[in-house]
């Protein structure tokens, strides 16, 4: 995420809501892109917003843009 991306600003509280809907199962993290501008090199960020899913350290899935909830819900809950 940026602070000046409208697209973050929007997708915001969908992830809110899913850290407590998933929560004990997944953490959530917000990485300002501007202030660590290692990972969108480190990985393959193009665009953002960006939700990356982990399981076990290892980079999963990707999920661009400000999507529907479902479509958040249903990357995670791939693997849980």
């Amino acid at each position: 995420y940026a602070p000046w991306c409208g697209h973050c600003r929007i997708i915001h509280p969908v992830i809110d809501e899913l850290a407590k809907q998933f929560a004990g199962k997944l953490k959530c993290y917000k990485v300002n892109t501007d202030e660590y501008k290692n990972i969108p090199t480190e990985y393959g960020i193009r665009s953002i917003p960006t939700v990356l899913i982990f399981k076990g350290g290892e980079k999963k899935d990707a999920v661009i843009g400000a999507v529907p909830k479902t479509t958040l819900t249903s990357s995670i809950e791939k693997f849980l």
